[in-house]
């Protein structure tokens, strides 16, 4: 027995065995996934020098195979979608077309530059030694057709756009007369800049297509910043539109700062800019960089569709048309056209950093505009109660900050175009804006729109109520700028931190860059004057002529829903003092008076015509 457990001691048994060869197992197997490791890696070393040089050597055209790819890909998807449904791709398509002849234009311009100059340059000298007499027929021929299409065009929808270009005359006599250098200026950019303002707001306000292209482009830009909801919801709660200026509005701007960020790396938005600001330069004759500024002031701040969007573009010949003559420049300047089209993609190395970096850098805009309205509501506020304990003393309680503009601002506000009666209302709001901020004008400008909406009386105890659509249309033009007393003190702060030398400069010029900015305004909303009315109203003009004249059947829908329009915007002050809204007529508010016999009027009191 002894003995047996001696030599069991001795010699391991099976278990034993099994577990050595286990192990070495192992370790033989390791050692072949190290052995294999170390020859792959060696491969790899081995070649990775041939790919990197490959790549170097063919980066140029493994990058056109890269972007051909994709750009096919995305021609695929856009023949697909209009093939699906073509109306509803129509945008998209419009959209890729432009891009495709933008991006071969720049192309072809930068391969072929010199030769098209050197193709054009005897039609150039042809025209040097011609200019004195071809300008005189140019001048000549632009004013006669001017005087002869206001002729047919007040012929066919009233004298008001008679008025709205004398108050333009007016505003340029005005800006000449206190110019700072009137012997130094320059006018081929102030007509330059008046011409392209009209020829912006020909195509957009009076051009079916220029129409529903701004239209679209505004409902477009709403939809698109509609999508800012998400977050505001997340952060503030279901009922964040309650407080619509902090919870709806300014989470807008950071959005809209953040998207600009990650153009501007992307450098679609220096393209856009580039191409705006060269426009103006060959055009107006501008200084390079006053075109570039001019251009990227489209971009900044507003951010409402339709007709905020098509002031901001047509403001900037305008803004450039004011400068040159209210302060024309006196030097020559010393920035040339390549350096100021030159600009920086920014210091984001990601779109994600650019994003962040949008989003970070409003903090500042929205503090300002939030600590603003809260500051100068406040003053409002004050000041209204202010004047009316100091016009009490005088039994007339009912003075206040409102109704000494309304008297201040309103030859202004009546040589834009805006009828008598309604003068006195934008008189108000041109105030709100100059002296408080433009976001407080704009509000009360929508409450009045609310009401005119809801049809109600347009005199409540001898108080307007509200406007005509035209005088609406012309005060949004009017208040769309920076030309506030707010903002003039932010100016003047962000660019004496940029140019510190300059202070004393920057502060002199101060009230001149005020009184410039609210007439550049101006004349974009006498522009409007000139080409807007209200397409109601013209449709209705045409619908009255054909049907109260001719007899023709009355209860139709659209004679309903124009003699509605029109009895909604009539002032019946008593009898015989009735004013029709809407350039209409005496017989044609008669006629609708007859047909609806509404409550609110008395159809007794309308005067027959003169």
């Amino acid at each position: 027995m002894h003995e047996e457990e001696a030599l069991n001691d001795n010699h391991p048994g099976p278990n034993h065995f099994e577990l050595d060869q286990t192990g070495g197992d192992r370790k033989h197997r390791n050692s072949t996934y190290a052995k294999r490791r170390r020859v792959v890696l060696k491969y790899l070393e081995r070649n990775y020098g041939t790919v990197r040089d490959f790549c170097q050597k063919h980066k140029t055209t493994l990058r056109y195979i890269l972007w051909g790819t994709l750009l096919a890909g995305y021609l695929a998807m856009v023949i697909a979608a209009c093939g699906l449904n073509f109306h509803r791709a129509l945008p998209l398509f419009v959209i890729t077309v432009a891009a495709i002849f933008f991006v071969v234009w720049d192309h072809f311009m930068a391969k072929y530059d010199h030769r098209i100059e050197e193709l054009l340059s005897p039609g150039r000298r042809f025209l040097d030694s011609h200019w004195f007499w071809l300008k005189w027929v140019i001048w000549s021929s632009l004013i006669l057709g001017v005087v002869f299409w206001l002729i047919f065009d007040t012929a066919k929808l009233g004298k008001w756009q008679l008025v709205s270009f004398g108050g333009l005359i007016v505003y340029v006599i005005l800006l000449f007369l206190f110019s700072k250098h009137p012997t130094k200026v320059h006018w081929r950019p102030v007509f330059w800049g008046i011409g392209l303002q009209f020829l912006l707001g020909l195509l957009i306000l009076r051009t079916g297509p220029g129409l529903r292209a701004s239209q679209w482009l505004g409902k477009q830009v709403h939809t698109f910043l509609e999508h800012t909801d998400a977050g505001a919801s997340f952060v503030f709660g279901e009922n964040y539109t309650d407080h619509y200026l902090a919870f709806k509005f300014l989470p807008m701007v950071v959005f809209f700062s953040a998207v600009t960020s990650m153009l501007y790396y992307l450098g679609l938005m220096q393209w856009i800019i580039r191409k705006i600001g060269w426009l103006m330069l060959v055009t107006m004759g501008s200084s390079p960089v006053e075109s570039v500024v001019a251009a990227g002031n489209i971009f900044v701040g507003y951010i409402s569709p339709a007709h905020l969007l098509t002031a901001s573009v047509m403001s900037a010949p305008a803004s450039l048309a004011v400068a040159k003559l209210f302060w024309p420049e006196t030097e020559t300047p010393k920035t040339t056209l390549k350096d100021a089209m030159k600009m920086e993609m920014g210091d984001s190395r990601n779109l994600l950093e650019a994003a962040s970096y949008g989003t970070s850098s409003s903090i500042s805009l929205v503090a300002n505009i939030a600590v603003n309205m809260i500051a100068f509501l406040a003053l409002l506020s004050f000041v209204n109660a202010a004047l009316s304990w100091f016009g009490n003393m005088f039994d007339y309680p009912q003075l206040s900050f409102e109704l000494i503009c309304s008297y201040i601002f309103m030859p202004f506000s009546f040589m834009m175009g805006v009828d008598w009666q309604d003068s006195f209302m934008v008189a108000k709001l041109i105030g709100y804006k100059t002296f408080f901020t433009e976001f407080v004008a704009y509000e009360r400008l929508s409450k009045l729109v609310d009401l005119r909406k809801e049809a109600g009386p347009k005199f409540v105890d001898g108080v307007q109520q509200y406007m005509s659509i035209r005088s609406e249309t012309i005060a949004t033009y009017a208040l769309c700028g920076f030309g506030n007393v707010s903002f003039l003190g932010l100016a003047i702060s962000t660019l004496t931190s940029m140019a510190p030398s300059r202070k004393r400069d920057i502060a002199a010029g101060a009230v001149r860059a005020l009184i410039a900015g609210n007439i550049a305004c101006f004349m974009t909303a006498c522009i409007t004057g000139i080409l807007s009315s209200t397409p109601v109203d013209i449709t209705c003009h045409h619908i009255f002529e054909n049907t109260f004249a001719s007899g023709l059947s009355q209860n139709t829908t659209d004679v309903v829903s124009c003699c509605q329009s029109l009895l909604s915007s009539t002032v019946a002050v008593g009898p015989g003092e009735v004013i029709p809204g809407g350039y209409h007529s005496l017989s044609s508010l008669k006629n609708c008076c007859e047909l609806l016999k509404p409550s609110t009027l008395n159809c007794t009191w309308i005067p027959d015509e003169l």
